[in-house]
């Protein structure tokens, strides 16, 4: 199994994706929600800068956010920096890129047409996009010269999305469980490694590892599935009595770097452990090998919490065995 690492991207992503790079891991994906994240693509092309092998490239651009013309020209940036052989680029209908907006995810098909304009415009072609004829006319030195190839991957979560990526995309990042019939299926992986003796229940674990649980709240009441959640009930009783028309800010603040004043009394131990964000080597290296028997060929784990380093290494260092 392919071992890759994931960012909600920071001021710092940048140098942290030179410590991946370091650790062996093979992709850097750098996570796209422009109310919460640094900008991803300046971020990558500072990153390529620093590095020299790790393949970089956002996870997952939200269509909606920038016009394709937009996209395929941060593409086309990125290949002149770092080369197209360490560019990978996947879309996404958007979960906090889009909710924190108070908008919903977009419609699949929409985000399929997306792609599909992407490509034709990184082949040099012209194509229809709003009923205006675009293309790409960088002269040389604005940008790598057309036709540009680089994989690009949608991010899923079922058998909508799934059904889309064929056809559209060279593989898939899945979450929060693999799907089947790709060759190329990346699984987004979250939490933190725990040193020998360590108690779930730490500041340390729960700093590091607690975004990924409320994460996990976040997915579960948008999906109507809050009952399957230790202290779920409460948890949602607490966001509907704030006024609807910011709650969706409350909800998704610091959404994948840390935990809220208003999560905070949810997230312990036990629901860290439950939802397999606190594991040892030995539970990590069980885990992976069940998902790599799933069909999962590589893992993008978040590093997160206020020691990204660290958790870059545990991982690494507990997934290689």
């Amino acid at each position: 199994m392919t071992l890759s690492c994931a960012f909600a991207t920071s001021d710092e992503t940048h140098e942290h994706v030179r410590i991946a790079e370091g650790l062996g891991y093979a992709r850097a994906f750098l996570y796209d929600s422009p109310a919460l994240y640094s900008d991803p693509w300046v971020q990558a092309c500072r990153a390529a800068d620093l590095t020299e092998r790790i393949v970089l490239g956002p996870g997952a651009l939200v269509p909606s956010l920038r016009h394709p013309a937009v996209n395929a020209a941060s593409i086309a940036t990125l290949v002149s920096i770092a080369g197209a052989d360490r560019v990978c680029v996947a879309f996404g209908s958007g979960f906090s890129g889009r909710l924190l907006l108070g908008q919903r995810p977009m419609k699949w098909a929409d985000v399929r047409e997306y792609v599909r304009t992407v490509r034709v415009l990184l082949r040099g072609e012209q194509t229809e996009w709003e009923g205006r004829t675009i293309q790409m006319l960088h002269p040389q030195g604005f940008g790598a010269p057309r036709p540009i190839e680089v994989p690009i991957l949608l991010a899923v979560g079922g058998p909508k999305g799934a059904e889309m990526a064929r056809g559209v995309a060279d593989g898939v990042i899945c979450a929060p469980a693999p799907v089947a019939g790709f060759d190329w299926t990346i699984l987004s992986h979250h939490g933190t490694v725990l040193d020998e003796g360590e108690d779930p229940n730490s500041e340390r674990v729960i700093a590091a590892a607690g975004s990924g649980a409320t994460m996990v709240f976040h997915f579960m009441y948008e999906h109507g599935l809050l009952d399957r959640m230790p202290g779920g009930e409460a948890w949602a009783a607490a966001y509907d009595a704030l006024d609807p028309d910011t709650r969706h800010l409350a909800m998704h603040d610091r959404h994948l770097i840390a935990v809220t004043e208003m999560d905070r009394p949810f997230i312990d131990g036990d629901v860290l452990t439950t939802t397999g964000m606190a594991m040892t080597p030995a539970q990590l290296r069980e885990k992976l090998a069940q998902l790599e028997s799933a069909g999962v060929t590589e893992i993008a784990h978040q590093a997160s919490g206020p020691d990204v380093p660290r958790e870059l290494e545990a991982f690494a260092k507990a997934a290689q065995g």
